[in-house]
């Protein structure tokens, strides 16, 4: 046998079990990622004004009729802490999805959910109706935060494709970066306009997971669904778009079409978290680096992966900011003392993975 091909024998032998081991490693960081948000939900029901032990708080999630337990704790795990959790992980995992999809979508590796000014379309929206039609319904104020998130996408992607040239993540980039500081400077206008105003709106500008009832999540769940299955049915596609429009092209991919069902699902993630629980920033930006550091560039994996991170990250930052000070500090600040460390030292390192 010639060394040559000795050499391509051995190539040609070594590689299944290099794929093997990618994937292997790729499923165990998912798992453990996995494991880390039903850590953090454990931590996010025994941490408190009333602090409860793992095994008070386990016996009530999964034996909640046992004779031997608590009624204060039952009433402090089941009551107030159960809703909180789960909308923290549904907003989570949305935006995390959202801020994925969005920096495949501009291969801009600054871009999160929030550049397609869905955020502000969605508070916009919500403070118009509070600040001229006295809506303080929690539930009319969800359907008009998530009419207000599509209005806003729809906007964007009607000014970034107007004109002569055809749509580019740059455009719509631009787009989305024009709007939301219109957007957002009206919304600061109008909560500032009156004490009344600033009162009603403060969840509208910071971001909160305490705000919503667990049947506000029922209502939006399905947009919650089908935005995440859109988004993990895209990556294949997104993939192919890695090298630009022209290798997606030649792949076969209908590179207008992926970027409208992007944005469409951006636009369902990100809007129905935004009724859920206000303008809360920073996952999409920080938790797809930490994906793509921890799995590399394949949409497929750092999709999934960013919107556990973030779930994990946003159930972290609502628990500190219970018992951080002698008052309660709202997720949408905490998101961000805790993410901007983590995106500090990625940016430090050198290591912001390629899109």
């Amino acid at each position: 046998m010639s060394a040559t091909e000795g050499t391509g024998g051995l190539g040609s032998s070594t590689r299944p079990p290099g794929r093997a081991r990618r994937t292997t490693s790729r499923v165990v960081v998912l798992l453990a990622a996995l494991a880390a948000v039903g850590g953090a939900v454990v931590l996010s029901l025994m941490i408190g004004s009333q602090a409860l032990s793992p095994v008070v708080v386990l016996r009530e999630l999964f034996r909640p009729g046992d004779a031997a337990g608590d009624p204060a704790a039952r009433d402090i795990v089941r009551g107030l802490r159960m809703d909180r959790t789960v909308v923290a992980i549904a907003v989570g995992l949305a935006l995390g999805g959202a801020g994925a999809l969005m920096q495949a979508l501009t291969r801009n590796p600054l871009a999160d959910p929030g550049l397609l000014g869905v955020n502000a379309g969605a508070a916009a929206a919500v403070v118009t109706g509070i600040a001229f039609l006295d809506l303080a319904d929690a539930s009319a104020q969800v359907w008009l935060a998530f009419a207000g998130a599509a209005l806003a996408a729809v906007a964007v992607y009607v000014l970034g494709s107007g004109g002569a040239a055809s749509t580019t993540p740059l455009r719509l980039a631009l787009a989305g970066a024009a709007l939301t500081a219109v957007l957002t400077a009206y919304v600061h206008g109008l909560a500032l306009s009156s004490q009344a105003n600033f009162d009603a709106m403060r969840f509208w500008l910071v971001g909160s997971v305490t705000a919503r009832e667990i049947a506000v999540l029922g209502t939006l769940l399905p947009f919650l669904l089908a935005g995440g299955l859109l988004a993990l049915a895209l990556t294949p596609a997104l993939n192919a778009m890695a090298l630009g429009d022209d290798a997606g092209r030649a792949l076969g991919v209908r590179v207008g079409r992926l970027r409208l069902l992007t944005a469409a699902a951006i636009t369902l993630l990100c809007g129905a978290a935004t009724a859920l629980a206000g303008p809360i920033v920073f996952l999409g930006l920080v938790l797809p680096h930490v994906a793509r550091h921890l799995v590399g560039p394949d949409q497929r994996w750092v999709v999934p992966l960013s919107m556990l991170l973030s779930a994990v990250l946003l159930l972290l930052a609502d628990t500190a900011g219970r018992v951080i000070t002698h008052r309660e500090i709202e997720a949408g600040i905490m998101t961000a003392f805790l993410g901007a460390p983590v995106f500090i030292a990625l940016v430090r390192r050198r290591r912001l993975a390629h899109l």
